[in-house]
């Protein structure tokens, strides 16, 4: 194809996108089945946008490469770098130019004969197809990472042609998601390596703004995160449908403590500040005076708790042999943050690896982050803390409770938390503390009984929507479906509602497998 007929093919496709938006006025008679089909139109001029955008942004990034030097193209035209000259060129953000001219070296690298990152050409071909954004592939290029002695290219490949696969039903954020899972599961001896790199990662940089605030840029490795998200939780979440997970077991809670709890729950659901100004408020309380700090700005006591779940045999193997004979349940551990005891080697995130051993196997997971920590973390964390093991039966359910009680209890929250990993409901990301525990079984309508069973988490959004809208959950064995209303599907297809707990995908896994 020549270049005048390349050039009129794509004036030919933008007149014909400037005619279908000619009259605005139009989409708003639309139906909602045909602005959900209109929305889908967009999503597919957007992915062939990019697949134009990458294409050129790779043959400005070669013609730009920095051992060109001043004859590269983007210096010869006045840019330092190709970044820059995409980003002129286009009027992109820095960022947006960025990841154009990784993702279009890419696709250049995917078309060439001899591509030199192979395990990515499924994905560069996918781009140039026009079925992939930019912004997945790029998410798809991070989370899956390089070839290893442990990885081959090959298993990356094939993960790769997956995740292209995936990334038709996935928005880009859980596509990113889901390449990082793929990588720790074929990657096992490579996660203490990637906490290691996100814990180096870790910043603090205080902005001054020319408006006269301050910004604080903190970005946090999970450990971290746990922390700091546990302490945020315990100051706003009753503004976000009611506290949750609040107090440790080592803090009994009397009466008196219990209702001062729900005083405090009021107050912060009724303070006038919004949600962001009392986190501020708060967190600058907490700096101010440490440990000493006021407990009435928060709701629960005592330390940060970080929640940590790990199959008992990654447990029961110290040293990287074969598991014991211990019983194989997702352990949830209860742990008060900023406790490190022992005398061994510390490593950057403060695991202790003892002189003359063999470095032990195995992972486990901090409530509410999607990152896999390797299993000297979960050791150091149990060390420091109490050990609350939550025991399920053969096909992965917890303990009951029945009809003697409407709410469900702490433990069965807890137990609830390490099946379900957060809100249920399909494409939600809610973590278990900003979740609800929801009867499928109503407690009035149907008598239903507030078993594990029959409980399910949902955040409050979604447990509003099962009960206002119309949708139901019907559970078979352990497997629950996700009953849409007659006016979202005539038919009333179930939709399988999938864990987003890792540690029990891969206690089952390991039974089935």
């Amino acid at each position: 194809m020549s270049f005048s007929t390349l050039q009129q093919s794509h004036r030919d496709l933008i007149a014909a996108q400037k005619a279908a938006l000619h009259d605005a006025q139009e989409y708003g008679v639309l139906t909602d089945e045909q602005v959900l089909v209109m929305a889908r139109f967009g999503a597919e001029e957007s992915r062939l946008a990019d697949a134009h955008n990458s294409l050129t942004a790779g043959q400005l990034a070669r013609r730009s490469a920095p051992e060109l030097g001043s004859t590269g193209l983007a210096q010869r035209t006045g840019h330092r770098t190709a970044q820059e000259l995409v980003r002129v060129t286009t009027g992109a953000s820095f960022g947006e130019a960025a990841t154009a001219v990784r993702v279009g070296l890419l696709t250049a690298d995917a078309v060439a004969a001899a591509p030199t990152q192979p395990w990515l050409q499924a994905v560069g071909l996918a781009v140039a197809a026009g079925t992939l954004s930019t912004s997945a592939a790029d998410a798809i290029r991070v989370g899956l990472g390089s070839p290893s002695d442990s990885v081959p290219a090959a298993t990356l490949a094939t993960a790769a042609e997956h995740l292209c696969t995936e990334a038709t039903t996935l928005d880009v954020d859980r596509l990113g998601i889901l390449a990082r899972q793929l990588r720790d599961e074929i990657d096992e001896a490579g996660i203490a390596d990637r906490e290691h790199a996100r814990h180096d990662a870790r910043t603090l940089r205080v902005v001054k703004q020319a408006d006269g605030m301050t910004r604080l840029v903190w970005v946090m490795d999970p450990e971290t995160a746990a922390t700091v998200t546990d302490l945020y939780d315990r100051a706003t979440s009753p503004r976000r449908g009611g506290p949750r997970f609040v107090t440790s077991d080592s803090h009994k809670r009397s009466d008196d403590r219990s209702s001062s709890d729900s005083a405090t729950a009021e107050r912060i659901a009724g303070d006038t500040r919004s949600t962001e100004q009392l986190a501020s408020d708060t967190f600058t309380e907490l700096l101010r005076h440490g440990a000493a700090v006021d407990s009435s700005q928060l709701l629960g006591s005592g330390a940060p708790v970080v929640r940590i779940l790990v199959t008992a045999d990654a447990l029961d193997t110290p040293t990287g042999h074969e598991p014991g004979t211990g019983h194989e349940t997702p352990t949830g551990h209860e742990i008060p943050a900023g406790h490190v005891t022992g005398t061994g080697h510390q490593t950057p995130t403060g695991q202790e690896t003892p002189t003359g051993q063999d470095i032990p196997t195995g992972h486990g997971f901090l409530d509410g982050q999607n990152d896999p920590v390797n299993i000297t973390t979960v050791e150091r964390l149990a060390c420091a803390g109490a050990t609350q093991t939550i025991r399920l039966n053969g096909d992965g359910s917890p303990l009951d409770v029945g009809r003697e009680r409407r709410l469900y209890t702490k433990q069965q929250r807890i137990a609830l938390a390490a099946r379900d990993g957060g809100c249920m409901f399909p494409n939600c990301d809610r973590p278990p503390s900003w979740c609800e525990c929801h009867h499928i079984m109503f407690w009035t309508r149907d008598r239903g009984r507030t078993d594990l069973a029959d409980g399910i988490l949902l955040c409050r959004h979604h447990h509003l929507l099962l009960h206002n809208n119309g949708w139901e959950i019907h559970r078979h064995d352990t497997t629950y479906w996700l009953i849409p209303p007659p006016d979202i599907d005539h038919l009333r297809t179930p939709i399988r509602m999938h864990t987003r707990s890792r540690a029990l995908t891969e206690l089952l896994g390991k039974r089935t497998g």
